[in-house]
């Protein structure tokens, strides 16, 4: 039997958790798990997402952390991994059932597309979608998926407190290449518009060049956190 899980990894959202949980309630309605993981908020996050998931579970902080304790508390054979800020398609357990079935490939994502009025944000996303297409590496924002069994002979998300992303698609990568569906899903862009769109630009784009020249996660998490706070 196929059973979908989408993993929900979580911290102080209680602004938004309702909203991306309600989101998801027609994919549960069709059987599709979600399992929130999360990371020890200090505020309602929990409380309000209990009764709109299907697990929660307790997680250390941080991204990769929490989201491999989802994996080890999800039922599901397919793994969806979905940050709270970001919107599948209707039908995505479809989509992605269809596109695994079809295909010799284990793992793969969604094109992503940008919530937002800024002119900037077409442009933003059309080229994530080329870059991960040309490298076959995809981000958190473009909502990876994989199968069960492909998630356990990567070794999961790597215990590093930023660019677990790349890190976990360079693992999947050994196993396929990525399936890339045109189909997008719709990541707000409120951390652009609150930092500023052409200065999270930059920030990133430092921040991939320095991880791909050797600059370990640790000492890049530590910058990541200083420009947030400069902002």
């Amino acid at each position: 039997m196929k059973l979908l899980s989408v993993i929900m990894p979580v911290l102080d959202e209680e602004a938004e958790i309702v909203a991306a949980l309600e989101a998801l309630a027609p994919l549960r309605r069709r059987g599709v798990e979600v399992v929130v993981a999360d990371g020890g908020s200090s505020d309602a996050t929990v409380v309000l997402a209990r009764p709109l998931c299907d697990r929660l579970v307790a997680a250390p902080r941080g991204r990769a952390l929490q989201m491999n304790a989802g994996a080890a508390a999800a039922r599901g054979n397919v793994f969806v991994f979905l940050h709270a800020d970001t919107r599948l398609p209707a039908d995505a357990d479809r989509i992605v059932f269809d596109a695994l079935s079809k295909s010799s490939r284990v793992w793969g994502r969604f094109d992503v597309a940008i919530e937002g009025r800024h002119p900037l944000f077409p442009v933003i996303a059309t080229m994530m979608n080329l870059r991960s297409r040309v490298t076959g590496i995809a981000t958190g924002d473009q909502a990876i998926f994989c199968t069960r069994a492909a998630f356990a002979a990567a070794g999961s998300y790597p215990f590093i407190p930023l660019m677990e992303d790349i890190v976990f698609s360079r693992r999947l990568k050994r196993q396929s290449d990525p399936i890339t569906l045109g189909t997008r899903v719709l990541t707000s862009g409120r951390r652009w518009v609150k930092h500023g769109v052409m200065r999270t630009i930059l920030l990133m784009w430092g921040l991939r060049f320095a991880f791909f020249v050797g600059v370990s996660p640790e000492r890049l998490a530590k910058w990541y956190g200083h420009a947030r706070g400069m902002a």
